[in-house]
């Protein structure tokens, strides 16, 4: 064989290995894409949870430093249906979508509103929970008394959540321009508006209450509810086992009483319909 000969039928041959390692590459990576999430955490014996962990009464540190709370209990609730143990991942909430991505945590239980936009992005189980947004304001003040004042003020709101999809898209369009200042905890934007830093903020009252009662801050809420949203557990996409197991957990909650059990823990009341 000549030297010539000899270089193209090498050449053959490894344009063949890389064809052959592209195709097992490809091969592996698509069995492992979306849908095995249920067998994962069943394999693993252990549901990671991500939650934000500054958000009480939904989900928090408590005094004995562990994650507690309204998600944390309904997670815990998943967890046992999927008969595996439980751990909670803190992130910060603009941080959320990117963390679940990336397989830092398997699924999201912290106050996700489920939006069209966020469908694009995960797999949400039905809602666990609706909760009803409101304009917070301080005790004295008089100007603001729903969002249509808001023009022209400075509103603080949570980073990456929907109520910052709300005022920038839908609202700021309709009452005039306002600036918004976000924040990734709630006690931080509180801070700001209790000490005149912003005239306003939005959000609901199961969330503010304890965090008022607290720290003694002078404020309320005002007007009519501005929206309501509902919180759903989220996965990443192609894990419709994984969701369709645990909204049978939520229904069997729901059925047996438990449901209403941790709602009236944290909240102090019967739910609604959930």
């Amino acid at each position: 064989m000549t030297k010539k000969k000899w270089m193209v039928a090498w050449i053959a041959v490894l344009a063949l290995v890389v064809s052959a390692c592209g195709s097992a590459t490809k091969d592996s990576s698509t069995s492992t894409e979306g849908g095995d999430l249920l067998q994962h955490v069943k394999d693993a014996g252990v549901l990671k949870v991500g939650v934000m962990g500054t958000y009480q009464p939904y989900n928090f540190i408590n005094e004995d430093k562990e994650m507690d709370g309204f998600d944390v209990d309904i997670a815990k609730e998943i967890a046992k249906g999927l008969d595996v143990k439980v751990e909670f991942v803190s992130q910060e909430f603009s941080g959320m979508v990117a963390g679940l991505q990336t397989g830092k945590f398997d699924m999201v239980a912290s106050q996700m509103t489920i939006t069209d936009d966020r469908k694009k992005e995960m797999l949400f189980s039905e809602p666990y929970i609706t909760n009803e947004v409101k304009v917070i304001v301080t005790e004295d003040n008089t100007e603001i008394t729903s969002v249509k004042d808001f023009a022209g003020k400075d509103i603080g709101v949570g980073l990456g959540t929907n109520d910052e999809t709300y005022l920038r898209n839908e609202l700021m369009p309709e009452v005039g321009e306002f600036n918004i200042r976000t924040y990734d905890d709630v006690i931080t934007s509180l801070k700001d508006l209790d000490a005149g830093r912003i005239d306003a903020t939005i959000n609901n009252m199961y969330a503010l209450r304890p965090i008022i009662e607290a720290n003694g801050f002078k404020i309320k809420a005002v007007g009519e509810p501005v929206k309501s949203d509902q919180a759903g557990v989220a996965v990443k996409l192609g894990n419709e086992a994984f969701i369709e197991e645990v909204d049978k957990i939520l229904a069997d909650i729901k059925a047996d009483g438990t449901y209403d059990e941790i709602f009236m823990k944290w909240f102090g009341e019967a739910p609604s319909d959930n």
